[in-house]
């Protein structure tokens, strides 16, 4: 299994902004592993960072159920004061969300988990030419052999 480590990921803004996903944690529940990483800025609070998760769980059915979510908060924008010249700090106004799942038999193996996220990916990023696929880190780890960090 990989070892939690942090993870540096590029947005998608006209000019790329490196983001450093600091790990956070691992916990353990019944049947299901959880890994934690989120930013560290420190002239953001700690809600308004942005977040991943991973997390492996093995179902009743036999099925591995594996799932990355990303959260960028979005704060709200403070203008001004009021009559008493009192301004409000910022707030948290909303979350946006990706996730992404995947489920799979115990019959099925590497290639053909590593096949299907590449082809979910390809579709996501408009992609039509041959890319090679991901194969080690976190989140290709997690997919493909339903490794979770420890």
């Amino acid at each position: 299994m990989s070892q939690i480590a942090n993870i540096t990921v590029y947005d998608g803004a006209a000019t790329p902004v490196s983001h450093i996903l600091v790990a956070m944690s691992v916990t353990r529940e019944k049947n299901k592993i959880t890994a934690q990483w989120q930013e560290q800025i420190a002239s953001l609070p700690t809600e308004a960072q942005v977040r991943a998760t991973a997390s492996v769980e093995k179902l009743k059915s036999g099925v591995t159920k594996v799932e990355l979510r990303v959260e960028v908060p979005v704060m709200e924008s403070v203008s001004g004061n009021n009559a008493a010249g009192y301004t409000a700090a910022p707030k948290v106004a909303y979350i946006d969300t990706f996730i992404e799942s995947g489920y799979y038999h115990p019959r099925s193996n590497t290639a053909g988990r590593r096949l299907v996220r590449q082809l979910g990916l390809n579709l996501g990023g408009n992609i039509s030419t041959s890319v090679a696929p991901a194969t080690t880190g976190p989140i290709p780890e997690l997919f493909d052999m339903l490794v979770s960090p420890t």
